[in-house]
């Protein structure tokens, strides 16, 4: 395993800048070991019923990241995060693009260097879906 530090400035797009550090360190398969930080605005997918389209929350910030979580590999991110607002209330959902970072983001990538994700669509579910291979 590989550890990965990244530190995330004003205005960086959250999920935008793991999908790039994905292609620029050459992760196969890697996930997210911890992040804190925060952001001006967040956008979560929300979930949806079997066959029902998903809902999306906007929410401006100042928001606190209260957690981060996923997979990540060339194929893409399947990335989940909770977020504090001002108020102390909790939303969470799956990352959305134009997330954009407040102050700043803290963020430790692990590499799984053994082994390869990518997705699949998986036709009980109608997601692409995680999938894990042996490197060879």
């Amino acid at each position: 395993m590989r550890a990965l530090a990244l530190r995330l400035l004003p205005g960086d797009d959250l999920r935008g800048a793991l999908e790039a550090a994905v292609r620029t360190h050459g992760l196969c398969a890697a996930c997210v070991v911890s992040c804190v930080g925060s952001l001006r605005r967040v956008e979560l997918r929300l979930p949806a019923l079997s066959g029902q389209a998903s809902e999306s929350l906007v929410l401006d910030g100042p928001l606190e990241i209260v957690s981060l979580v996923g997979t990540l590999s060339s194929d893409g991110p399947h990335l989940h995060a909770a977020v504090s607002d001002r108020a102390g209330r909790v939303h969470g959902g799956h990352l959305l693009p134009g997330s954009s970072i407040h102050t700043t983001a803290e963020i430790v990538l692990l590499e799984l260097e053994e082994l390869s994700f990518i997705r699949e669509l998986d036709e009980r579910t109608g997601w692409k879906e995680l999938v894990i291979r042996r490197r060879e």
